[in-house]
């Protein structure tokens, strides 16, 4: 049986042409699936949640076995204590925010860990919205209170299909930073499916990636997206390290922190953020330059000295390249300029970034696990 807090799930499920066959293991916090339309996301969610059974395997969530087909185990719906948070907030009309709250209580075990509605309220920052009525809500609105809801209803394990879907752009990063709060501050690991990977890069202490059914990588976000085979699931646009990084200082002359990360330091616009922080940052593959010797009276703040750990894309215009910096980092090169400068694995060189190419936006506060290492 799999420990506490913690998610197992090993199922096959034919669905008309479709198959579905999913193994992985996470040890909580939250865990995303990330893949493009059709890859089986949400049909995974639904056979966690109930809604639809496995033809076989096991289902397991903080050591309780929701579904074993050996055993002849399958828990009903009402019975699973799962928190479902899906892209539209689907919240009763009729009822204002404070009786849409409390609607999630009426189907709450006695025996469960209580979730304060007060606490719940002040983290999701709701108590300005009790008395209104969901058409009144702007579409972030709508959600932190879904999410409130769900949480209400005392889960063992928060789903969340899309949350920020419908919500526009000048929201979205509103609502992740409420759910960074509840990944940290509450101890309900939290399924997150999502095709945007910089939801996925904030959030996600796991991630998993599904192809056509199947789960074809799981693992701390770091590891996932310095793998060069994944470029064409996780996005050529996208490819770029992550990277975990403490907050040094700050320079407020020219406001700008530092980042340490493997004894090295990483220069970025300023940032509101205590010292010793722990965060994520990505640096995209197209913002990393290489070159043979350590550049002199150059702009660049960030400049680092690594190995040539792979290369991957020889046949087209572009190359990306695998680099040891005591963490993973790629860039992305002009094939010509990878033969000019006869880079080859093994190869010492220096990677160099721009510190105004990193936004805000790239960065995230470093999951749950994360935060216990740094």
């Amino acid at each position: 049986m799999a420990a506490n807090n913690s998610i197992l799930i090993d199922v096959k499920r034919q669905l008309g042409d479709f198959s579905l066959d999913v193994k992985f293991a996470s040890e909580g916090g939250l865990t995303a699936f990330f893949g493009r339309s059709g890859s089986g996301k949400t049909s995974l969610v639904n056979l966690l949640a109930g809604l639809d059974d496995p033809d076989s395997g096991t289902i397991e969530v903080n050591g309780t076995t929701l579904f074993n087909s050996r055993s002849g185990i399958n828990v009903p719906i009402e019975r699973r204590r799962l928190g479902y948070v899906f892209q539209d907030s689907r919240l009763f009309p009729h009822f204002n925010v404070k009786q849409n709250l409390k609607y999630a209580t009426r189907f709450t075990d006695a025996g469960a860990p209580r979730h304060n509605f007060a606490d719940i309220v002040d983290l999701l920052g709701l108590s300005s919205l009790l008395d209104r009525q969901p058409k009144s809500l702007s579409g972030g609105e709508k959600q932190r209170v879904a999410i409130g809801r769900a949480l209400l209803a005392q889960p063992r394990l928060l789903l969340m299909d899309e949350p920020l879907a419908s919500v526009d752009s000048g929201r979205k990063f509103e609502i992740i930073s409420f759910i960074e709060d509840l990944r940290d501050q509450l101890s309900i690991p939290i399924v997150y499916v999502s095709h945007a990977m910089e939801e996925v890069i904030r959030l996600a202490d796991t991630m998993v990636i599904l192809d056509n059914g199947t789960a074809v990588a799981a693992g701390d976000v770091e590891d996932i997206m310095s793998r060069l085979d994944l470029r064409p699931l996780t996005g050529r646009y996208e490819a770029g390290a992550v990277v975990s990084v403490t907050v040094k200082g700050h320079d407020e002359h020219f406001q700008l922190s530092e980042l340490i990360f493997a004894e090295k330091s990483l220069w970025v616009p300023r940032l509101d953020l205590d010292l010793g922080a722990t965060l994520r940052v990505r640096i995209r593959a197209r913002d990393v330059s290489l070159s043979r010797t350590r550049p002199e009276n150059t702009s660049l703040l960030n400049i680092f000295a690594g190995t040539i750990s792979e290369i991957a894309g020889n046949q087209g215009a572009q190359v990306e390249i695998l680099l040891d910096i005591g963490v993973p980092l790629i860039a992305r090169i002009t094939r010509k300029s990878a033969v000019e400068l006869r880079l080859g694995v093994g190869e010492q060189v220096f990677a160099m970034v721009k510190a105004a190419a990193i936004d805000r936006h790239s960065m995230g506060m470093a999951g749950t696990r994360a935060r216990k290492i740094g």
